[in-house]
This record gives structure tokens, C-alpha cells and sequence, in this order.
């Protein structure tokens, strides 16, 4: 069974004699920055599922002793993001558990390194592992979104797959649960297949093993945070999404009773905070059943607060914006992306209605919900131009808290990439640029430099002091603690605005290892490094300091103004029962969203219509 490392990795204890040990190692890798070096923190943000999902899988398999009755498996899991891999601990921990003679796999057969939900921007880190630990005989797997995507959407084996298994390493496509077994299996006897390909084979996940985070794991993140998926699957179509064509368009769902096991274990533990990983929680069949026993769990005394991820459309289902609540939901992302109808079209996005946007977001905003959105920039009629005034209708009509803004990435996994990629369109043959931050194709209408600095002006449009003290403003006349907008700033701004990394790959204090650097970049001399980064460091946090500083006094200003409680504006103007009659810059920003305005009033009338067909019918 499990225990603990010194270093903070979750890791194995010592076999009883006469006992096969067969080794485990869960990494979940990082991603390079723009110099090439690996993205690490002291803390980082928001944990990985993935890596919840297979520590709880191993640890399963070793309570049922799936490789045996005289085999005991040890785990050891790393997410990197947090934690500088000790590589040679771990090819050490592997050598020793390999045996020769009869019932010996061969070399490497002691254990298996598992690089789990690898994304495509993090696929070049994962193959920069893999080289090191295949070149010291260990057994590697790769799996996540990124070798799932490409087997699922493309013909053949992508090219970067193919580097994968020139190295000796084997692929896993799809969800371990059902297959596990058989892959440690198979590495027990060193007989691992090129690709397991089980995207056809997607799992029931009603009493399936849950995920799991031992401690040690969790309070690397910030506070004391873990995740799990309560469903998987979203019915949409959006083109930029992978989420679809990995994980299906079907709702495949926990029951509310492996829910509460999950929270109880995490709760034996001191783990309070969570990120439900679900793409579209609001398309989860079972939402209602999981909240209402969260909402007994949290009447027990059990502290329970977490994120979530909806549509535009879940202020329509009765009820789940209150039992949200209820259930301990303290923050929404929305899949928002634009105002613009034109560009939704473009991305498939066609269950966004502008006209329901405000209602959406003030319903929310009702119980003290934190709300953030993504906006997504670089869709073919986009222009710095345009991008701005589109920002600017969000600041004033739109009761948004926070937006997170990506450009355009074709991932693999995705329609976009998949047309791009039959069409023998350009795209970027480096994978670490596809993290949502770096244009990787070319737009008709702005130049690559052109687009890339339009993001970086977005981020500092949206986020000026005015827009941060509007922020404020809103949070007091809505019963929102403003401390609470003060830490989200600085959080999601801060990443962008100092660190220069999206706030999903982020966290505190900043961490460059001289000697982790892309294999093809050269290591930096030392005196040119430590000089270099230690400046790096005191200017961003300087600057971030200050800029805490700033927000404080302006929250505090706020704080104690009397008429603060009693602001409004435009976009926390109460909503008409007919929101689409409203006057909104939004509804004429361009023939797209007049159109869409025009079809939102028409089923209106018609709704109406068919409410008065009924209530005539049942009067007579």
C-alpha cells in the first residue's frame, strides 16, 4: 500500500519478504516555457485529474492484487508542475524491483512509468522524459488527451505518436478503467504493446473506482485542493473542443453515492476544495442527485467548496443554480467565448444565445458565485479592432467576474485540427506552442506577430484598474465579498500580466532548474542564468506586489464607502422578462447578432403563442 516520500511524492513501502515488488510511477508532466525551461512552482494551482483517476486505478489493482497474489504493486506519483522529478530515485526504485531468472518479464519488468494526461502542449516534455527513463531500460507509457486525439480524429499515427514508439515506448488511447488490469500485466511480463487503443470502449462509470489524491499530493496545490470527474462526456459540438472526441458526447456519470465516498475519504484527510474536472457539469444526468447529496454532506459538518464548468444555458434547468449553491459551489466557469454570433457560428458553439448571457450570469451572481468565462480570440474575422470592442461591451453589459482569454489553438483531438490537417493547411509544427497562449496558425486577417500582441493588449484591455474597481463595485452590491474579487485578480491577471503563463498552468513562486531545459536548447552558463532569473524574480514580484498593494487600497476605499451597497449599472440592471427587447450594444454590434436577436424574439412569440394554444385549450 501506499506511504510517503520524503520529497512530498506519494510513494511505495518496502515489500514483504518473499514478495515480488512491481513498481508504479504516475507522472504528470509539465510544459515548457517561452525559454525553454520546465513550468514548475512551489505550489501550483489546480490539480490534475488524470493523475486523481490512475492513483486510485493502481491503488485498486493493488488491493485486489491484479498482478498476483505474490506481487505487491507500489505507487509513487508526481505531478510536475509542483516538484522536481528525481529521476535517478526513480530509475533506482524501478532497478531494484526487477528480478531475473524464471517468471522475469526481462529488463524493465520491474515496474511501469506512467506519463498520464499528457495535453498536446506538454507531448514534447513527455517524450523528453521518456527518452531518459527508456534510456535506463524502464517500461513508459504515455497517455491524455494528446495520443487519445490523434488516434481518434486523424489517419494513421501522427508523426509525433510515431517518435513515441520509436523510442520503445507504448501508447494508451481512451479511459484506464477496464484496462489497467491488463496493461500492468502485460509490463509484469514485459510484453507491452505498441498502442492500446480502447477509445471504443469508453467505461460505465456507475461504481467505478473514484480518484484519488493521497495528502502528501494534495497540499502541494493551493490550500488544500483535489479534483474528480462526477461525469464525463458533453453533448455539443464546439470545433475547437477535444473533450467530444475523446471523451464522447454521451453523459456518462458517477452515482451520488461514489460521490460522497470520494468526499468522505477526502474528508478523513483535511481536504475540503475541489475542481470538478466535468467539461459541462450542467449535462451531467445524475447533477441532481450529486448536489443533493453534497447539500447532506455539507448539513453533517463536512466542509465541502468547489468549481465548476457549465453552459450558458444552465440558468434553464430548474433549479441547479440554487442546489449548486446548496452543494457548496463557490465558482462557475462558463463557456462563454464570445458576444459575437458570427464567431460562435464559426466554432459550432450554436447552444450560446447572446440573449441570455445576462440573465445567466446575474442568476448566479444571486448566490454570491464567483463567475468566469473563456473568450476565445483569433476566429477569422477577428481583428485587434474588434477584439477591443468586444472586451469593452463585455466590461459594461455583461456581469461577468472574471474572463480567461485563449486564442484560437487547433489541438489535436479537435475538429479544427482535423480539417486544417486534410486540408495540408499550416499549423505549427511545435506542440509546446499549442497551450492557448501562442498563435499556431495563419489568420486571414492579422499577421501571426499581429495576433499574438492582440492578445497580450486583451488581457491588459480588460483588466485595467477602472474594469477592477467596477469588479468591486459589483461584488458589495451583490453581497459578494470584495477580498474575494481582490484574490481572483491577482490570481488570474497576476499569471498573465507577471508570469506570463495562462492561470491554468500557474501558482506561487516561480521555480527555474538551470539543467531542465529542451533537450535541443543549450544549458545557460551559470553566470549568465542565476543573475539572469534572480532579476526576473524581483521584478515580477515587485510588480505583483504593487499591484497587490493597489487593489488592496482600492478594496479598502470601497469598503468603507456607505453607498457602495446601492451601486448598479448596465449590467446588473435587472433583466426584462423578454431580454432580447433590451437596448444593448451587444444585440447591433454587426448583422450576426441583430440576426440572432430577430430569432431569439421570434421563438419568444412563439413559446407565447403556444402557452395561450394550451391554456384556451384547457379553459375549454
Amino acid at each position: 500500500m501506499s506511504g510517503v516520500a520524503v520529497d512530498g511524492a506519494a510513494t511505495g513501502t518496502e515489500s514483504p519478504a518473499g514478495k515480488r515488488k512491481f513498481q508504479v510511477t504516475l507522472i504528470k508532466p509539465s510544459h515548457y516555457d517561452k525559454d525553454g525551461y520546465v513550468i514548475q512552482w512551489w505550489k501550483a494551482w489546480i490539480p490534475s485529474n488524470s493523475l486523481a483517476a490512475l492513483y486510485g486505478l493502481v491503488l485498486d489493482a493493488e488491493a485486489r492484487r491484479a498482478l498476483g497474489p505474490d506481487v505487491e504493486i507500489e505507487i509513487d506519483a508526481y505531478d510536475e508542475m509542483n516538484i522536481l522529478l528525481p529521476f535517478n530515485d526513480i530509475i533506482a526504485r524501478h532497478k531494484a524491483a526487477e528480478v531475473d531468472g524464471e517468471g522475469s518479464g526481462g529488463p524493465g519488468s520491474g515496474g511501469l512509468v506512467c506519463l498520464v494526461g499528457v495535453q498536446s502542449n506538454q507531448y514534447p516534455r513527455a517524450l523528453a522524459m521518456a527518452r531518459r527513463f527508456r534510456a535506463a531500460g524502464l517500461q513508459v507509457a504515455i497517455g491524455g488527451f494528446h495520443v487519445s486525439g490523434c488516434l481518434s480524429m486523424l489517419p494513421g499515427v501522427h508523426e509525433s505518436l510515431q517518435e513515441a514508439l520509436d523510442l520503445g515506448c507504448s501508447l494508451f488511447a481512451g479511459e484506464a478503467e477496464e484496462h489497467l488490469d491488463r496493461v500492468l500485466n502485460d509490463a509484469l511480463h514485459g510484453r507491452l504493446e505498441p498502442i492500446y487503443n480502447t477509445m471504443a470502449q469508453l467505461p460505465d462509470l456507475q461504481g467505478a473506482v473514484t480518484p484519488f489524491l493521497p495528502q502528501t499530493l494534495v497540499r502541494r496545490y493551493d490550500g488544500l485542493i483535489s479534483s474528480f470527474d462526477a461525469g464525463r462526456g458533453c453533448p455539443f459540438q464546439c470545433s475547437f473542443c477535444t473533450i467530444i472526441n475523446v471523451q464522447g458526447r454521451k453523459s456518462r456519470y458517477r452515482s451520488a453515492d461514489d460521490v460522497e465516498k470520494l468526499i468522505r475519504a477526502n474528508h478523513a484527510q483535511g481536504i475540503t476544495h475541489y475542481f470538478i474536472t466535468d467539461d459541462n457539469f450542467a449535462r451531467n444526468k445524475n447533477w441532481e442527485a450529486i448536489f443533493d447529496r453534497m447539500a447532506e454532506l455539507r448539513a453533517e459538518g463536512i466542509d465541502i467548496r468547489f468549481l465548476i464548468q457549465v453552459d450558458v444555458l444552465v440558468h434553464k434547468i430548474p433549479n441547479f443554480i440554487e442546489k449548486a449553491k446548496k452543494a457548496g459551489c463557490t465558482s462557475v466557469f462558463v463557456g462563454l467565448e464570445s458576444i459575437n454570433p458570427a464567431n460562435l457560428k464559426e466554432m459550432k458553439k450554436n447552444q450560446n444565445k447572446i440573449t441570455e448571457y445576462r440573465k445567466m450570469f446575474q442568476q448566479w451572481r444571486a448566490q454570491q458565485v464567483i463567475t468566469y468565462a473563456g473568450f476565445i480570440m483569433g476566429l477569422p474575422n477577428d481583428t485587434p479592432e474588434s477584439v477591443k470592442r468586444d472586451l469593452e461591451i463585455i466590461q459594461r453589459e455583461v456581469p461577468v467576474d472574471m474572463i480567461e482569454i485563449s486564442i484560437l489553438t487547433p489541438l489535436p483531438g479537435s475538429e479544427d485540427h482535423q480539417t486544417l490537417y486534410k486540408q495540408g493547411t499550416w499549423m505549427d509544427p511545435d506542440l509546446n506552442k499549442y497551450d492557448l497562449e501562442c498563435v499556431t496558425f495563419e489568420h486571414p486577417l492579422m499577421s501571426r506577430e499581429e495576433l499574438q500582441q492582440a492578445y497580450w493588449d486583451a488581457w491588459d484591455h480588460y483588466y485595467s484598474m477602472e474594469h477592477a474597481e467596477t469588479l468591486m463595485r459589483r461584488a458589495i452590491a451583490d453581497g459578494i465579498k470584495p477580498v474575494r474579487i481582490w484574490q481572483h485578480l491577482l490570481q488570474i491577471y497576476g499569471a498573465m500580466r507577471y508570469e506570463r503563463v495562462h492561470p491554468q498552468q500557474c501558482g506561487y513562486f516561480r521555480r527555474r532548474v538551470r539543467s531542465e531545459r529542451r533537450p535541443e536548447l543549450p544549458r545557460e552558463n551559470a553566470l549568465v542564468f542565476y543573475p539572469k532569473n534572480i532579476a526576473r524574480a524581483l521584478r515580477n514580484y515587485a510588480g505583483m506586489g504593487i499591484y497587490a498593494w493597489r487593489l488592496h487600497r482600492l478594496r479598502r476605499r470601497l469598503e468603507a464607502d456607505p453607498a457602495a451597497k446601492d451601486y448598479t449599472d448596465e449590467a446588473l440592471a435587472p433583466v426584462l422578462d423578454h431580454g432580447e427587447d433590451e437596448e444593448l450594444e451587444m444585440y447591433h454590434v454587426n448583422q450576426a447578432a441583430k440576426a440572432a436577436v430577430a430569432k431569439a424574439k421570434a421563438e419568444a412569440e412563439a413559446r407565447e403563442r403556444h402557452q395561450v394554444r394550451r391554456a384556451t385549450n384547457a379553459a375549454e
